[in-house]
Formats: structure tokens, sequence, C-alpha cells
């Protein structure tokens, strides 16, 4: 409230300052002829009290600049004509500096909040980009006269500019075009008018001159490219274009993308193609969820009209299946397909020698050296092992080796709440393990809100799963042959959980051992993933990343995103570099009922400060749900208050991983509610939900007064 009554102060004083000066006619008096008339007057009276009206000069210069007004331009010839070069230089140069600092502190001051809370995420992109590029990029502006000064002050005061920085660049920036006006004011009897003074060609020249910050900066990164890869011996030739580590899917697309465009690309892969995705990770466990759905369907048949009936559960069966559904997808990763795309596939392991040279060391035991102008690191990340006490003296599993049982668990106990950990729970719940699930943290599904990650919790818990919330695992303990996990509840005290098995599933850790990465000074602290630019490049210019390796997301679409940035930047990035981008970036946890999101959700808004409006639609109003006896979840949807501009997304119920799809497109071309809206949708379908969202959105920003006076209108028409 203080802020906000000295906001008002600020404004109320700056209107009445403004007010002042054209009551006074102060503006009609800054033009051209006037100055001219007068310049003898300003002269003789410079002369008899040379202090005084250089002091009153800088004032009003300041003045000018500080409220944005016109005629700072005339003030700067007036500069030169009263005081010559070298004096009316120096006024000039420092009074429009400190004017033009005053008018960004205010600009900021009153309106970077209001600017900061409605567009939270590009003030975000841009703060960070100003932090990194904002001298630069303000004094190529600065060297250019014939960009309006005012709104870059008032523009730059929306950012996080230091002031300083701010400072010292428009100083040194403005003082070129400062010279020419000055310089023509020294000469004033000679021009016409203030167009004279600056020629078509001083405004290329200048136009020029803004380009030189951008031109130094691409030298400076050239050196500091060069200076990063000083003391490592660049080969004379390469090998090849392109070498890839790791044929995940990020090391897939990359190899792709190269082979596309004809570059050479070398790509090996030590363990298994496909990676974790294919072998251990999205093809296993949807195909394990899938065979898991039936068996629940089968003791729900009675909602179909059929009779219920406990499933008999083969699980050597459902595993056996499960290797099936990965040969049939594996062709489609294989080392015939990729050679045959005209990617040189070596099987076996590699490690960085320098950053260009890799050392391979094939599965029969050759070793070869290859060397490649680029290389992107794509291995991968593995399961997360906590350092728990007594955990190696049992068997537990994890996301990597859980495939190769063969035995099902009577008793499951899943040592994790996320997206992993719940997706297994209730799979192995539905085959029949009695599964515990044990969950530090107070809800499942963190990442999310409370009431998806609660209509997740309820359906889990109805179907058995005993889901410990706030539960810290303290250690394993075998008592008389039975494996139990120590933990302490909400409550402080210690509870113990029987099992046979134990899943461990609290996370996943970037692959960063026996790549060479310690040599070339590439391993991050620990627990972290490895750093790159937004351009997905390392510490060389020259050795891109992506995928779990580096994150923040560790999904197959996401690693899929970044590999194609990084390939086009590896091969091209000499031209044009694009930085990846993660803002309409969607996933889902294929728990029933899924739970798919895009962009914000009310637990981020809230963190970041941003007005939202909540649309919900209940999925068990739709009718092809009903039909379905599916008829659970719903649509949230995030949007700015009193426009249809979608924020963000997010989806609970069947299916809601490919419902989402649609709000993804709508977001990332700008389509709003109302576009949604006016989109036909196949009825029944359960796409129609997003619609419906949509409507429900509609209504509650329908236009009251117009409705009544329509009401007024069809009342009439009956007469």
């Amino acid at each position: 409230m203080l802020v906000m009554l000295k906001k008002l102060l600020l404004l109320s004083l700056l209107a009445a300052l403004i007010a002042l000066v054209w009551q006074l006619g102060w503006l009609d008096a800054l033009t051209f002829d006037n100055l001219k008339r007068q310049q003898g007057e300003l002269v003789a009276f410079r002369d008899a009290q040379p202090l005084l009206v250089s002091g009153l000069y800088f004032l009003v210069y300041v003045g000018v600049t500080a409220l944005s007004l016109p005629g700072a331009t005339i003030m700067t010839l007036a500069g030169g004509a009263v005081f010559g070069l070298g004096w009316g230089l120096l006024l000039v140069s420092f009074a429009s500096t400190l004017g033009a600092t005053l008018a960004m502190l205010v600009s900021r001051f009153l309106l970077r909040g209001w600017v900061k809370q409605r567009f939270s995420k590009t003030m975000q992109k841009l703060d960070a980009g100003i932090e990194k590029e904002g001298a630069f990029y303000l004094f190529a502006l600065r060297l250019v006269p014939a960009f309006p000064f005012f709104v870059i002050n008032l523009a730059m005061g929306l950012t996080r500019i230091k002031v300083s920085t701010y400072w010292w660049v428009s100083q040194v920036g403005m003082l070129a075009g400062t010279v020419v006006y000055v310089n023509a004011g020294t000469q004033l009897a000679q021009i016409a008018g203030p167009g004279d003074v600056l020629s078509l060609e001083l405004l290329v020249s200048f136009a020029l001159l803004g380009l030189f910050p951008l031109l130094a900066r691409k030298l400076l990164n050239s050196y500091q490219n060069r200076k990063k890869l000083q003391g490592w011996k660049r080969p004379p030739s390469f090998d090849t274009n392109l070498l890839v580590i790791g044929a995940g899917s990020g090391g897939l697309v990359a190899a792709y993308i190269a082979a596309a465009v004809k570059a050479r690309v070398t790509l090996v892969e030590k363990h298994q193609m496909g990676g974790d995705c294919l072998n251990t990770g999205c093809v296993p466990s949807k195909a394990l969820i899938r065979s898991a759905r039936l068996a629940q369907e089968m003791r729900e048949a009675e909602n179909y009209g059929l009779k219920s009936r406990e499933p008999e559960i083969d699980f050597q069966q459902v595993m056996a299946r499960i290797q099936q559904v990965i040969q049939q997808i594996e062709p489609h990763d294989s080392v015939e397909r990729y050679t045959g795309l005209g990617v040189e596939v070596k099987e076996g392991s590699a490690r960085l020698v320098s950053p260009w040279e890799v050392e391979v060391t094939l599965n029969s035991g050759e070793v070869q050296r290859i060397t490649s102008r680029s290389i992107v690191l794509a291995t991968g990340a593995e399961p997360f092992v906590p350092d728990l006490p007594g955990l190696d003296d049992v068997d537990y599993l994890t996301s990597d080796n859980l495939w190769q049982l063969r035995e099902q668990p009577e008793r499951l106990l899943v040592l994790g709440g996320g997206p992993i950990g719940c997706e297994l729970s209730q799979a192995f719940q539905r085959l029949g393990s009695q599964v515990t699930q044990v969950e530090q943290g107070p809800q499942l599904l963190p990442r999310e809100d409370r009431d998806a990650s609660d209509a997740v919790l309820n359906k889990m818990q109805a179907e058995g799963v005993a889901v410990k919330l706030e539960h810290q695992a303290l250690r394993v303990e075998v008592r008389d042959r039975e494996n139990l996990l120590i933990a302490t509840n909400p409550e402080g005290e210690e509870v113990a959980f029987a099992f046979d098995r134990l899943l461990v599933a609290v996370g996943r850790k970037p692959r960063l051992k026996g790549y060479g990465l310690e040599e070339l000074g590439l391993v991050p602290e620990t627990g972290k993933t490895l750093e790159t630019n937004a351009y997905l490049q390392t510490l060389f210019p020259n050795i891109y990343a992506c995928g779990d390796l580096v994150g923040p997301y560790q999904l197959t679409h996401a690693a899929s995103h970044q590999a194609r940035h990084a390939t086009v930047n590896a091969l091209f990035g000499h031209l044009k570099s694009f930085k990846v981008d993660y803002t309409f970036l969607p996933w889902a946890t294929f728990t029933d009922p899924e739970v798919a999101r895009v962009g914000l959700n009310e637990k981020e808004a809230k963190e970041q400060k941003i007005d939202y409006e909540v649309t919900l639609y209940g999925i068990d109003d739709l009718d092809r749900a009903l039909a379905d006896s599916q008829a659970y979840g719903f649509v949230k949807v995030l949007t700015p208050p009193g426009k249809d501009k979608i924020l963000g997304v997010t989806l609970v119920g069947l299916h809601a991983g490919d419902l989402l799809a649609e709000f993804v497109l709508a977001m990332k071309h700008g389509l709003g509610m109302n576009k949604l809206l006016g989109t036909i949708h196949i009825y029944p379908t359960l796409t129609e939900a997003n619609k419906s969202a949509a409507g429900n959105w509609k209504k509650a920003h329908a236009p009251e007064g117009v409705l009544r006076w329509l009401k007024k209108y069809h009342e009439w028409r009956l007469n």
C-alpha cells in the first residue's frame, strides 16, 4: 500500500511538472528558429554569468530528458551554439546521461512491477538476456541517434539492468551522436534546421557503427572459444563432421538429423541401441501398464454388463510380452536402420581424449581413434540409489533391472512417489502384488497440483496400494529372514514395512563416468547435470550435450527436442545458432488416471506471482467418458484474468496425454479459448472435454450487459 501511495505521489509530481512546463511555454521556446534568433543574447548572458548559465542549462537539459519531453535535440544544438564544442560537449554528455538514467529509474519504479506481474515468463527471459548481453545491446542502440532515446530509457527501465551499467554505457554510447550535434550547434548559422545535421550517409554510418558492439561480441566469443581450446592440439582434418556418443532417444535423433542433411556422422553405443527408453523405460513400462489395466478391467467387468472375475496372472508371460513389444519396436532403433540412413554406427565404449578426438573401444576389443569437428554427448541417466544403510543387503530393484524379473513379488515396496514410482506401484498392484509405496513428501507427483495428485492417490488407494506419505526412509534391516524398511512417520515415530522385493524409484542421475569428461574438466558438481549454455554447448564450444545428461526434463521427447537443437548448432552454428526453448514442453504420468500438463499449473503460477483464472471442466460429465464407464478426472485451464490466452493446462483422466496435444498446439501458435471453442470436435469423443472446458470459460466471461439488451430486443420482437 505504501509503495502504491509513493507511485501515485510520483505520478502526480511528474504530471504537475509537465503541466507547468507546458503552461509556461518552455517547449515553445525550444525551437530551432528561436535558438537562431536568440543565439547572440544567450552568448552574451553566458559571458556575463558563465557558471550560472551553465548550471541552468545543465538542470533544464536533465529535466527535459528525465521527463521524456521533446526538445532534447534543440537543447544539444544550443549547447554547441552557446558554449562551444568543448564545454558544450561536457555539459550535454553528462546532463543527457543523468536525465536518461533518471527516466529509466522512473520507468522502473512505476511500471516494472506491473509489467513483470502480467508478463512474468517474458520478463524472466528478457532479464536473463539483459544480464548476459544487456550492455552490448544498449551500446548498439545508443550509437544510433535516429533511434528515439526516450524509448530506450523507458524500455530499459522495465529490465533488471544495473544502474551503473546503464549509466556508463549511455555515457559512452551517446558520445558519438552528441559530438555531431554539439559541433553542428557551433555552426548554427550554416544549417537551416535540425534535419540538416544528419545526412543519409551519416545515418548509415551510425547504423553501421551500431553493429560494432554486436560484431565485437562475436569477436569476443570467438576469442573466448579459442582460449577454452588452448592447450589442445586441433587436428589438421577430421574423420567425421559429427560424432554422437549414446544411442538413446537424444543420440538417435542427433544422428538421424545429421545424416538427413548429408553430414558425415558416427554414432557410438556401448550397450543397447534405443537406450533406456526402448529397453528399460518408456516402452517396457507402458507395455506393463497395459497388461495391468486389462487385469483391472476384468475385475471391473460388471461396469460393462459382464461378469467380473479375478484375473489369473501369468507373470512370466506378462514379462515375456514386454520383451516381445521391445523386439517389435527394436528395428526402428537398430544398427541396420541407421546404417541404411548413412550413419556409421560403432558398437563399443567411447572416451574423449581431446575436444576433437574420441577413443572407441569396440565390443570386439579393437581400439580406434576418431576425430570429429563437433561432438554430441547423449549418454543419458541411470537410477539414483540413495545411501540408505542396509540397502546393499537386499537384492533391490531399479527401473533398470526390474525387467529381468520372472517371479512376481508377493509384497513389493516402492520407495519414491514420482512418476516412475507411481506408474509401477499401480501396475504391480493391479497384477496381484501387495504394494506399499513410501514417499517422504506430503503428496505423490510433487510437481503437480494437489488436486491432480489426489486424483491419482485416491485411485491407487481404492485399488489397494498402501501409500505412506511423509515417511522418511531410515534404513533397511533383515530380521528373522524378513526384509524390513525402517522409516519415520509424520509423528516422528519409527515404523517398519515388510517386503519381499524393494524397488528404488527416487529419481535418476546423469551418466558421467567413463567418457573422459574428467580429463577435459567437464564433470559438474556432485549430483548435478552436465552444464551447457542455451545453445547446448558445454565448456568446449564444439562439444554439445542433450537429454537426461543435461536435464532439466528427463523425458524422451525433451531429449529429442534438445538433440535437434544440439545437432543443428553443431553443424551450422558458425552460421546461425538456435537457443533451445522449453516454453511449450508437455509431459504426462501414465497412471490411471493419467496426469498430463503443459505450461503453468497453479503451484507454479503462485510461486511466480502470476495472476490467473482457473477454468475447470469435470470429465465425469462427458458423454463419451460416461459411455466408456471412465467418467472421472478433469480439465483445468489457467488464463490471465479476463483474457482467453492459455497459460497452462492440467489434464487428469483417461488418455490425458493424448488429449493434451490440442492445448500444446494452441499455446504454441497463440490460439486462445475462443478459437478452441470455435473448433469442431467429433461427437462422441474424449476430445470434447477440451471444447467443454473452453465453453465453461466462455460462460464465465459472458458479456452480461450485452445479453440484457439482447433479452429486451427479443422481447420487443415478440410484439
